[in-house]
């Protein structure tokens, strides 16, 4: 399928994008001028192909003034969040497993600035709450030197036995660092003292947990005084293997972003009022940071 979009102007290209019929995996090919390339850039064109749950491919060069743009329909029912529950929705086989954020520039770098933002390198006992396969403690890793890295004592929980069996051999060589199946619901089972740093990335929102209490109860009960706490709240969701920016909400077809930003209004109040400097920071997954006002 191709059409001709030379010379148009944004309204006319979005009409054509909402007037597509196309089926999952299907290739569109779209020309135009170079004039017009450069007008939109290629960052909004991987917009424009988000916003159709689509992924731009590569461009093709038809002469010395037009280009052919190729975007490719998702399969919009290859996503993690349309699997069934329970623990091993997360696991290693799951559709969730394949993906790695840490290998996604926007979430890396804005994780990576929460991390200097609370000076990592200070920091003795770390928690992470659904740790998965323990890619968050690998940037950790990879950010400090290993005489560093090596003295602090790591903590990851996680629902899914199978990734935290993935973890515990990945991260064999490091005795500092300790992985445990567990449901979050239930900490209290579990004799895990408090820490300096606690972090959750997309957790804490799951529909089997209770978001306010679960919050309060983490920082009542695990967070040393003065420790930092750095959450991360999903503004995207996962669809064939790609970050499509956006939050989805129950009953609304489009990105809805109010049950998301009223839980990190929750927290930032919350731990504004017990002195906290609170930060918002990222795109794809908002990245609340506090640390305590010395």
């Amino acid at each position: 399928m191709r059409f001709d979009l030379r010379d148009k102007n944004a309204s006319e290209v979005l009409k054509c994008f909402k007037s597509m019929d196309i089926k999952d995996g299907e290739i569109v090919e779209i020309e135009f001028f170079d004039s017009d390339v450069e007008r939109f850039g290629y960052r909004g064109f991987v917009d424009l192909a988000q916003l159709f749950f689509m992924k731009l491919l590569s461009p093709i060069k038809q002469d010395e003034t037009t280009t052919i743009l190729r975007f490719q329909k998702l399969n919009t029912s290859n996503s993690f969040h349309e699997s069934s529950g329970g623990c091993e929705k997360y696991g290693v086989d799951s559709e969730f497993f394949k993906i790695d954020k840490t290998e996604e520039f926007s979430f890396l770098y804005h994780y990576q600035k929460a991390l200097e933002f609370i000076d990592i390198g200070s920091k003795k006992r770390v928690l992470n709450l659904g740790i998965n396969r323990g890619d968050e403690f690998r940037v950790i890793k990879e950010m400090l030197p290993h005489e560093l890295f090596s003295k602090m004592e790591f903590v990851g929980i996680d629902y899914s036995s199978s990734a935290i069996e993935y973890a515990k051999r990945d991260f064999l060589e490091d005795k500092n660092v300790r992985f445990i199946s567990h449901d979050i619901n239930s900490l209290g089972e579990l004799d895990l003292g408090e820490f300096d740093l606690i972090i959750s990335i997309g957790t804490l929102q799951s529909s089997n947990i209770e978001f306010n209490s679960t919050f309060m109860s983490i920082y009542q009960n695990y967070l040393q005084n003065g420790g930092a706490m750095i959450l991360g709240f999903p503004n995207c969701r996962w669809i064939d293997g790609e970050m499509i920016y956006g939050a989805k909400a129950p009953n609304y077809a489009f990105s809805e972003m109010s049950l998301v930003l009223k839980d990190i209004y929750f927290c930032k109040k919350y731990l504004q009022q017990k002195k906290y400097r609170v930060i918002i920071t990222g795109k794809d997954y908002l990245c609340l940071t506090a640390r305590k006002i010395i």
